[in-house]
């Protein structure tokens, strides 16, 4: 039935394979008006109905077979199961149909750079690499989304509205991205500057670092969590010598802290025994420096010749017998327990089960799969020291994660146990980023029953696919960072399949908004067009001028008219900005009262 209902469509988008960011793609393209099919030879049946009430035609085999790839529209975006079949689709498709676009999505960084040079520039995505930022945003505690435009840095900053007022007065030429009233009622994006908003309405502006400064709309600074538990971030060797210490401190090591102490005192002893009661040949007392180095050297069995307690005293030369005795024995113990300290820590942390201590203002990655690896790397760019707690020892990012310095328990992060271990009551956030809904969700709990009264100053991301599922945990269990990073790398892929620039998104209150850049073409739907006949939920953020070798205008005037040639980054809803820039590409674009 279906395959006769797509037979004469054109201009339409294939997707092969319906899991992961799979339904995600799917649901955006639908909504952004464009046709879709949906390829997958052994799909998840509740997908499949979640797709069939949306009437999005769902053919059910292989796309590699059955000539689904000939009757191929405006793109195939692959995104099956496995890597293999994913690859082999797409080198299909490019094989067959050269004139048609092939999105892929591959976490195999070698072999997504090989199949680039074959589908061309921005075709190949990774669902990680797209959805790490956004989480590493959350765990810093920023709800500041940052992008550049031609070399020019902006960022939003929200702000609750103080006095009634237009948004023109409160914020002057900051863009005003969206409105979340006070009263509960829909989120306005992308107002007019004249929107009038109320006491307590919370805004979204954006705008550069420059100007949200001298709005005094700067977001705190770097370093505190909000909860006055300061977030350091730590030099290698200030980190190595903080460890040591932890680990003399620890109640496991006593015998050694007792030997380091004997050992001490008795160096300490000597040092003021020699200097008082030592007789040099020419008369005359040791100095300080002199009776530590004569000692240093009597207890190590070094005997340089130098100095000997041959012509002392009867009660110096026996002094000089418990020295070397006791001195080497000390300096052997000492010697000895501190290789089994470093040995035994190299063995559990080569096994995971090391218990870290005297870490604060660390970041915990729970599950190192492609996202947490992704994410582990991000936080460490930002300075931030991570701590990863995977249960799999045979996990194949542990030694990635290990050569980056990072320290990895293996264990069930259900366990108290384990959160204790990973010092998680003195981190500044936890992510819980493995692959199953169900244990993110219980690791979550776990860990806001641990945190305690700690829990709404320390932010906790949880990794749900289900957004719906994601909605309602958020809700009961006061959840405030559930990120799917299927949903955040969803508009890539559209914007790829489509030919599309899309720079990026972030949510407001659930909204999501993408940032997308578009050439204007001559004759094309932008061309003569000003800016105040845009789509009302659009907003161009910055316009490079071509006639005026690429000076970026921002904001852009409301009499503003676009040139064939000129670079407009336009920022809005994603379904109405999908449907902007995919009309600019095919020509058209409407007309809509600002």
């Amino acid at each position: 039935m279906d395959r006769a209902r797509v037979a004469d469509w054109e201009g339409h988008v294939i997707v092969c394979g319906l899991q992961g960011v799979g339904l995600r793609m799917v649901e955006q393209l639908h909504q952004a008006g464009v046709q879709v099919v949906v390829v997958d030879e052994d799909p998840d049946q509740r997908l499949v109905r979640i797709v069939e009430a949306w009437e999005i035609p769902f053919i059910i085999g292989s796309p590699r077979i059955g000539g689904f790839l000939d009757r191929a529209g405006l793109a195939v975006v692959c995104a099956e199961r496995t890597e293999v079949e994913t690859l082999e689709t797409a080198l299909l498709v490019s094989e067959r149909r050269p004139d048609i676009r092939v999105v892929v999505q591959l976490a195999n960084a070698a072999v997504g750079a090989a199949v680039g040079h074959v589908t061309g520039p921005g075709t190949v995505l990774d669902v990680a690499s797209l959805a790490a930022p956004s989480i590493v945003e959350a765990c810093l505690g920023s709800d500041s989304y940052q992008i550049e435009f031609a070399g020019t840095r902006y960022m939003t900053s929200e702000v609750e509205v103080a006095r009634f007022a237009t948004l023109r007065a409160l914020f002057g030429a900051l863009a005003p991205i969206a409105v979340v009233p006070a009263d509960g009622s829909a989120t306005v994006a992308c107002p007019g500057r004249d929107y009038q908003v109320h006491v307590g309405d919370r805004v979204t502006v954006l705008g550069t670092s420059e100007e949200l400064e001298a709005a005094d709309l700067v977001a705190a600074k770097a370093g505190d969590d909000g909860s006055g538990l300061r977030v350091h971030h730590h030099h290698a060797g200030a980190g190595l010598f903080k460890r040591i210490a932890s680990l003399l401190a620890s109640d496991d090591n006593s015998a050694l802290r007792f030997a380091i102490v004997a050992a001490s005192s008795l160096i300490v002893l000597s040092t003021i025994v020699l200097r008082l009661a030592y007789r040099l040949p020419h008369g005359g007392h040791m100095t300080t420096l002199t009776a530590l180095y004569f000692t240093v050297e009597t207890i190590s069995t070094v005997g340089y010749g130098d100095f000997s307690f041959a012509d002392q005293s009867t009660a110096l030369e026996v002094f000089g017998i418990l020295l070397i005795a006791g001195g080497a024995t000390l300096l052997t113990t000492v010697f000895a327990l501190i290789t089994n300290v470093l040995v035994s820590w190299r063995i559990e942390q080569s096994l995971g089960r090391q218990q870290l201590v005297g870490l604060e203002g660390h970041v915990v990655v729970i599950g190192l799969g492609s996202v947490g690896i992704r994410v582990l790397e991000g936080l460490q760019a930002e300075g931030r020291e991570v701590v990863v707690v995977e249960r799999n020892e045979n996990n194949r990012f542990l030694n990635q994660a290990r050569a980056l310095g990072a320290p990895v328990l293996i264990a069930d992060s259900t366990q108290r146990q384990t959160l204790e271990d990973a010092n998680v009551h003195s981190a500044s956030a936890v992510a819980v980023l493995t692959s199953d809904d169900l244990t993110n969700i219980e690791t979550g709990l776990a860990v806001r029953d641990y945190l305690g009264e700690r829990w709404t100053n320390v932010p906790v991301v949880l990794r749900v696919f289900d957004r719906e599922l994601g909605h309602t945990v958020e809700h009961h269990f006061d959840f405030r960072h559930v990120r799917s990073t299927s949903a955040i790398a969803a508009p890539r892929f559209v914007g790829a399949a489509l030919g599309l620039d899309i720079l990026g998104s972030f949510d407001v209150a659930e909204q999501a908004f993408l940032v997308g850049r578009l050439t204007v073409a001559p004759g094309r739907g932008l061309d003569g067009l000003a800016m105040v006949d845009l789509p009302a939920q659009t907003r161009v953020i910055a316009l490079s001028r071509a006639a005026d070798a690429g000076r970026l205008e921002h904001p852009p005037r409301r009499d503003t008219r676009f040139a064939p040639g000129d670079q407009a980054y336009v920022l809005g809803p994603y379904e109405e900005l999908l449907r902007v820039l995919r009309h600019q590409h095919e020509g058209d674009v409407g007309t809509v009262a600002p």
